[in-house]
């Protein structure tokens, strides 16, 4: 019995289907999307948003997330670097906020934040996709400041105190 696994794709080749991944997505080419990932792909978003690994469904479920809240979200690549099996790109996100985003209703804000992503291409498509971007920036960009929880807010607050009282003891 033989099995037809698929082969990886030379870094050229990888290189090039991540872009047109980009490009499909920045045209709001719904099926050019999908033509750019396999049957079976999953994608990991970062940890912080606490989601599970998404199946194609659910990944594009996490990008209408986006688009509701930023319409003109626009992506740039702006390095790539590949091999036979992996790509990785360096991306800046453009948008404007006009639309309701994760509960925030919208702010008319221009937002301009990074990211990175992280691709295994099989046969010329992704298969399996990874992604870190910069929410501090963009929360900032969007009136949100971010302030340390308790534990650590006490651990801030107490430092200089406990260091001004060991000078004193000496």
């Amino acid at each position: 019995m033989t099995t037809d696994t698929p082969t990886s794709t030379a870094p050229a080749e990888s290189r090039l289907a991540a872009r047109e991944w980009v490009e499909a997505f920045n045209a709001r080419d719904r099926q050019g999307e999908e033509a750019a990932r396999t049957a079976d792909y999953i994608g990991h978003a970062p940890d912080g948003l606490g989601l599970p690994a998404l199946d194609s469904d659910a990944w594009v479920a996490f990008l209408d997330s986006f688009l509701e809240g930023f319409p003109d979200l626009h992506l740039e690549v702006q390095d790539t670097v590949a091999d036979e099996e992996m790509n990785a790109q360096r991306i800046l996100f453009t948008g404007t906020h006009t639309g309701l985003f994760r509960g925030l209703p919208p702010t008319g804000r221009r937002v301009r934040f990074s990211g990175l992503e992280l691709s295994r291409v099989v046969d010329g498509k992704a298969a399996e996709h990874w992604f870190q971007m910069d929410t501090l920036t963009l929360f900032e960009q969007l009136g949100l400041r971010v302030f340390p929880g308790p534990r650590l807010l006490t651990r801030i607050m107490i430092r200089p105190i406990a260091t001004l009282a060991r000078r004193w003891r000496r």
